[in-house]
């Protein structure tokens, strides 16, 4: 018979220390974006506040951009 697996399984290998396979199923977790997907559905949203939210980190992220490319202060 064969059987499904649902999500995101770590199969605990023979003398495996418990501890580095939660390591393993947390960074699988992690890496599928699952929590956040969930943090981001605990709670309604207002589409407008997604929108605001959305464009506040885009502009944060061209200010960021320009301030990589800025010279820098004289040193004097």
């Amino acid at each position: 018979m064969k059987t499904k697996t649902f999500g995101n399984v770590v199969h605990v290998r023979e003398g495996e220390p418990f501890e580095k396979a939660m390591r393993r199923f947390k960074k699988k977790v992690q890496d599928s974006g699952l929590l956040e997907d969930l943090r981001s559905r605990e709670f309604y949203e207002k589409p407008t506040t997604t929108r605001k939210r959305a464009k506040s980190a885009a502009v944060n992220r061209w200010r960021k951009e320009l301030a990589k490319q800025a010279l820098p202060k004289k040193l004097f």
